[in-house]
């Protein structure tokens, strides 16, 4: 896996670096991002430390963390990557995403996961982009079934969350002969106003 850029209208993808550090600490914070997540940062300093092992599993090839760029500001509002890759399956994992409130229902993660799925199939050949989501999210779940992902199951007491709640992961996926009419889907709610 090559650091690579990916653009859109909404967003654009960039490897994610400690350059971004004070954009995404501007929104980081809000609300409840990381609640279902097994790290999370509640601060500068937890945000760094996340960032840098972001991008040491980048150095070490295990997977290509993103900044999610708003293309009208040119300011860092989310990030995303790929993860659990298995080159010799040609899958991969599209993970860790997160977008600030303000930019939530905008088409920015759904152009975001566009761009992802475009690179993993067009690019790198992939035979299936995998999900998982803790199962109490209740935004991620219907999500992923709205941009074309298909629920596999549920792997239950999967991890344990910080404060100690055994967390049920769901795992949805893309196969490569569904892309096409995904893509499709995609882009016509993108185009939509």
């Amino acid at each position: 896996m090559k650091p690579v850029t990916l653009k859109g209208r909404i967003v654009r993808l960039e490897p994610l670096s400690l350059d971004h550090l004070d954009d995404l600490a501007r929104v980081a914070f809000e609300g409840n991002l990381w609640r279902w997540t097994v790290v999370q940062p509640t601060d500068v300093d937890g945000l760094r430390a996340w960032i840098e092992a972001a991008v040491a599993a980048a150095e070490a090839g295990a997977e290509l963390p993103f900044a999610t760029i708003d293309q009208a500001s040119g300011r860092a509002v989310g990030s995303t990557r790929f993860m659990s890759i298995v080159p010799e399956h040609k899958r991969l994992e599209i993970g860790w995403t997160w977008v600030a409130l303000a930019h939530q229902r905008t088409g920015a993660n759904r152009e975001a996961k566009l761009l992802q799925m475009t690179h993993a199939f067009e690019t790198l050949g992939a035979n299936r982009v995998e999900f998982k989501t803790d199962s109490l999210n209740e935004k991620a779940n219907p999500g992923l079934l709205g941009i074309g992902a298909t629920y596999e199951g549920t792997f239950r007491n999967h991890m344990v969350m910080p404060g100690g709640r055994l967390r049920h992961s769901t795992y949805y996926s893309v196969i490569a002969d569904e892309w096409q009419d995904v893509k499709a889907r995609l882009e016509e709610k993108l185009a939509r106003p």
